[in-house]
């Protein structure tokens, strides 16, 4: 009887995971596309949109936090068969994405040369960047609101329809990469502003897709009505638990933004360059394992949901042992792929030199971070636990690993790739933590409510 509940857990592991593998693989694969294809541009193109990008990516952990706390709450009330909840939580969860969605769209429309130059002085960087970030801004507008949507839908096990539109809407980015990056079919031949363009135009397909299967949709439809509806409950609760994941994942989007900081401002553009690829092949290498903790993450939420608080514990053991598996294969994969980067790259000598040795640095840094995004933004949400993470990883990042990349850059002025490995530390550091606060269970809660239609409540 424990074997088969123990295959049954694997086998809806495996379910989940395997379309956000393929999710995953897609988005990366776009990011892979970027920097193929500006490889053939020239190196100040590559280091530009590396640099602007990051804006993109702090307002993904954004919305990657709300994600979570729609995906915390959600699961577990559909482990309850609470739909009227579902909607609830969706709708307090666009109210702030779509307004983070506007203010940077604004910002990336009306300043971006002021943007880029947080990361860097060089002109023609800042004027390629700015450029990039201007045509892109209708990308943040769709943002907000699509990833909201596919949250609610994964965390109801809709992961095959998310990964569908994921994959149609990565296909069209790439391709439209290649048609504006090097004016194919008659389009003009943008460069890096083609990579913006792109983009752009997915997301708003992307966007009309949504829109159609939430119109033929029977359970989670966009809750675009419940933005305005009030529930002082579920409100006080997504406010408790998904916002300490809110900020979390923007402290620590944020603090991670640091180190192009450093590399921008005080490593050169080798450097700069060299990053964008090892990022590359870091991203690749962690696509098993982080895939394995966001499906975990919901399966756990929902047992947890019909309070079957026992087999959720074991669930997340399972998903940690497939977390270290996976973590051990993606470095393999790194090592791998090492020789394949290195040629392809067209860095100068000193960038390839830089590149061999954060590709190895990256082979054993995603074991790090494998075991630390399963536990802390995985299994620990999963039971409604996020400030015990917001508190850990914003304590690590900012009094720890940013402090660390600035002093051993601007004050010690050590060896750019010394930097670059102190950097690499920051994951290892709480491993201690973050094992001892897994091995507690405080985590394992069941954070549903009886009473949220009661009178007065909405």
């Amino acid at each position: 009887m424990r074997e088969q509940t123990t295959n049954n857990i694997y086998s809806r592991i495996f379910k989940l995971t395997l379309p956000i593998v393929l999710q995953n693989l897609l988005s990366t694969a776009v990011g892979s596309a970027d920097v193929v294809m500006l490889n053939f541009v020239g190196q100040a193109h590559i280091s530009a949109v590396s640099l602007a990008a990051k804006f993109g990516d702090i307002f993904f952990m954004i919305l990657y936090g709300i994600g979570t706390g729609v995906t915390m709450l959600c699961a577990q009330y559909y482990g309850k068969k609470d739909m009227r909840a579902i909607h609830l939580v969706e709708g307090i969860a666009l109210r702030f994405s779509m307004t983070l969605s506007v203010l940077l769209a604004s910002a990336a429309l009306l300043v971006p040369q002021q943007m880029m130059r947080i990361f860097t002085p060089d002109p023609e960087l800042i004027e390629i960047g700015g450029q990039y970030l201007r045509h892109i801004s209708i990308a943040y507008l769709c943002w907000g609101i699509i990833e909201v949507y596919l949250s609610t839908l994964r965390s109801i096990g809709r992961v095959t329809v998310t990964t569908a539109l994921n994959a149609f809407t990565f296909s069209l980015n790439i391709l439209l990469n290649a048609v504006f990056i090097f004016g194919l079919f008659g389009a003009p031949k943008l460069g890096a502003v083609g990579v913006a363009v792109a983009t752009s135009i997915s997301r708003g397909v992307e966007l009309v897709l949504c829109g159609i299967v939430s119109a033929k949709s029977r359970d989670v439809r966009i809750a675009f009505h419940c933005v305005f509806e009030r529930n002082r409950l579920l409100f006080r609760d997504f406010l408790k638990m998904a916002m300490p994941a809110i900020l979390n994942d923007a402290s620590w989007g944020l603090a991670f933004s640091m180190y192009s900081v450093v590399i921008g401002q005080f490593l050169g553009s080798d450097m700069i360059a060299a990053n964008s690829f090892a990022s590359l092949a870091r991203n690749f290498g962690t696509i098993l394992c982080f895939s394995v903790a966001s499906a975990g993450g919901i399966l756990v939420g929902q047992i947890i949901g019909e309070n079957r608080l026992e087999d959720a514990d074991n669930a997340a053991k399972k998903v940690m042992r497939l977390t270290v598996l996976f973590g051990a294969i993606g470095g393999v994969i790194i090592l791998v792929a090492s020789p394949f980067v290195l040629r392809f790259a067209d860095l100068s000598e000193t960038g390839k030199g830089y590149l061999r040795i954060m590709l190895l640095i990256n082979s054993y840094y995603v074991m790090g971070a494998a075991v630390n995004t399963s536990l802390i933004a995985g299994i620990f949400r999963a039971g409604g636990d996020s400030r015990w993470g917001f508190i850990c990883d914003t304590v690590d990042m900012w009094c720890y690993a940013v402090p660390l990349a600035f002093i051993s850059a601007a004050v010690l002025k050590l060896p750019p790739i010394w930097v670059y490995f102190l950097m690499c530390t920051d994951e290892f550091v709480k491993w201690p933590w973050v094992i001892s606060h897994y091995r507690s269970k405080k985590w394992l809660r069941n954070i549903t409510r009886n009473d949220l239609y009661a009178d007065g409540q909405s």
